[in-house]
C-alpha cells in the first residue's frame, strides 16, 4: 500500500484545494472502492502519525484511543494472533496478523486492518457479506 500515501505521493497532490475538498475525495474513494462492493459494512482511512480520521463511512466513529490500540496490534503480530484484537466493545479472534494486514472475526462480524507507510485502512463486514470480497477490496487500495 505504499502507493496509497496521500501526504507524499504526487498522484494524490491537490495543491490549492481546501482540506474539506480533499476529505470529500477520500469519502468518495471509500464509497466507490469499499462500500459500493456491498461487502464492506463500515470503513475508515486514518493517518497513522496522529491517529486522525481522514475519512470514514457514515456513522463509523473512531476515537484516538481506539485507533492507537489498532495500530499497536501491528507491533507484535504473534501476540496479536494469540490474544486477538479488542475493537468496538468486542474481542475479535485474530485470523491473520502480519506487518501489514490483520484480520479478525467475532461472532457474525469481521474486522480488516491494512497498514500503509502513512495510513491505516479499517473495514468491517457482517455475516451477510463475503469476507473474501471485503479483504480483496481493502487490499486492492494499495494498487
Amino acid at each position: 500500500m505504499a502507493d496509497l500515501d496521500f501526504d507524499t505521493n504526487p498522484r494524490y497532490k491537490m495543491n490549492g484545494l481546501p482540506d474539506a475538498v480533499k476529505m470529500n475525495q477520500l469519502q468518495n474513494l471509500l464509497h466507490d472502492a469499499l462500500i459500493s462492493t456491498e461487502h464492506v459494512q463500515q470503513c475508515a482511512i486514518v493517518r497513522r502519525k496522529d491517529c486522525s480520521v481522514r475519512a470514514s463511512s457514515v456513522g463509523f466513529n473512531l476515537y484516538h484511543d481506539q485507533v492507537q490500540i489498532l495500530l499497536d496490534s501491528f507491533k507484535n503480530p504473534p501476540q496479536t494472533r494469540e490474544e486477538g484484537i479488542y475493537f468496538d466493545d468486542r474481542q475479535f479472534k485474530c485470523v491473520r496478523a502480519d506487518k501489514t494486514s490483520i484480520y479478525g472475526k467475532c461472532e457474525n462480524r469481521g474486522l480488516i486492518l491494512v497498514k500503509t507507510l502513512t495510513l491505516l485502512v479499517i473495514a468491517t463486514y457482517s455475516d451477510s457479506m463475503y469476507p473474501s470480497v471485503c479483504v480483496e477490496a481493502v487490499e486492492k487500495l494499495e494498487h
